[in-house]
């Protein structure tokens, strides 16, 4: 049975790290988006957030949007995630493919750079 998550719980773990794994692995992605600073740039905690719901990279530190693995894992699971990738990851040809292999309207998102590179121009005219 799934555990119940209720948010005056949630809003007094914000700093338990076990608290936020234990949410992550009972389904309750969710509580994650309470999850302190120091959380959010926690990369082992994160990379393991997104790959349960790619959705939250959102909340993850400025540093960890520019963490490839991270934010090609979130956006193999969530495309549009990727409009919140660091801009050099927007211009990743890898992180570009994930997401137009999901949907060519992801291409809004990426650099102009990467726009032109041959594979990403046969992607979005197929």
């Amino acid at each position: 049975m799934e555990k119940e998550y209720e948010i005056e719980d949630v809003e007094k773990n914000t700093n338990n790290r076990e608290y936020m794994v234990e949410a992550l692995k009972n389904g309750a992605s969710w509580v994650l988006a309470y999850a302190s600073d120091r959380l959010h740039s926690d990369r082992d905690l994160m990379l393991e957030a997104v790959r349960k719901d790619g959705q939250l990279l959102y909340y993850a530190s400025q540093e960890l949007r520019d963490d490839e693995e991270i934010v090609y894992t979130a956006v193999k699971n969530k495309w549009r995630i990727i409009k919140y990738a660091s801009k050099r990851l927007r211009g990743n040809k890898k992180i570009a493919i994930a997401a137009l292999k999901q949907d060519k309207e992801a291409i809004i998102y990426l650099t102009d750079e990467i726009k032109f590179e041959p594979e990403i121009k046969e992607l979005i005219n197929t």
